[in-house]
């Protein structure tokens, strides 16, 4: 909610608060809301339990307007913007609201220009992803595509790099995650929790890379996945741009 409220005030229309809770922290949280302008309701326990659906609440709950879809037009104006090699995560339809939001917060925290999602198969930005991703889906720029292989297709046109991750990557022109160049405009894709890429998006990529496992779990969970991937193009790229 705070992330919603530094981003855009005007995009919270009411935070309604547990009228029980007086301890410090929401009385500083409703004296900061109140000099943002934001309506604020006091209201008991049982109405935000029905409102939060089940979602964790803390007894602070907060109205938004909907972002409005991101389209391909504003992607690429996106990309035409940036002044470094665009880093990009693209998710080929998490359906865990957790690993989403998960990897929303790791891809944040990596400063990730801009999250790819599926329209379909994806499972929305919903109370319990924003909640997990700690203020990044507030944060990131997200585009839900109606054709994830046409889109890695027209990156690639943009001389962006595609990487998919796959557990499954030993063929001689497949290597580690850490024998990749990430350097270079890259977008990294990541495929669903137990299923992995699906056939048309692997073949859309042009590097296909694995996370080297010792132990006896074939695969990570995707979130864990995307921050190995994420932060060895973040290391790579500060030994770059190093002065040698």
């Amino acid at each position: 909610m705070r992330a919603a409220l530094a981003r855009a005030p005007a995009e919270v229309l009411e935070v309604l608060l547990d009228l029980r809770r007086r301890d410090q922290r929401v009385t500083r949280l409703r004296q900061e809301l109140e000099q943002a302008g934001v309506a604020v309701r006091l209201t008991d326990r049982e109405e935000l339990q029905q409102l939060a659906r089940g979602v964790k609440h803390q007894g602070v709950l907060a109205r938004v307007r909907p972002r409005a879809r991101r389209s391909q037009p504003q992607l690429h104006h996106l990309l035409a913007q940036l002044d470094h090699p665009a880093l990009l995560l693209v998710l080929d339809q998490i359906q865990d609201p957790h690993n989403l939001g998960a990897c929303l917060r790791t891809a944040d925290g990596a400063g990730v220009d801009a999250v790819i999602l599926p329209k379909d198969g994806t499972c929305p930005i919903s109370p319990s992803v924003t909640r997990v991703a700690a203020g990044a889906a507030e944060h990131l720029p997200i585009f839900r595509v109606t054709n994830l292989a046409r889109t890695l297709s027209d990156l690639q046109k943009h001389g962006i790099w595609i990487i998919g991750a796959d557990a499954a990557a030993t063929a001689a022109a497949d290597c580690t995650l850490y024998e990749m160049d990430f350097t270079a405009a890259t977008a990294i894709v990541l495929g669903a929790e137990g299923h992995g890429l699906r056939r048309l998006t692997r073949q859309h990529c042009d590097r296909l890379a694995r996370i080297p496992l010792a132990g006896s779990v074939s695969a990570l969970n995707v979130s864990v996945a995307a921050g190995l991937f994420l932060f060895e193009a973040v290391r790579q790229r500060a030994g770059a741009s190093r002065p040698r």
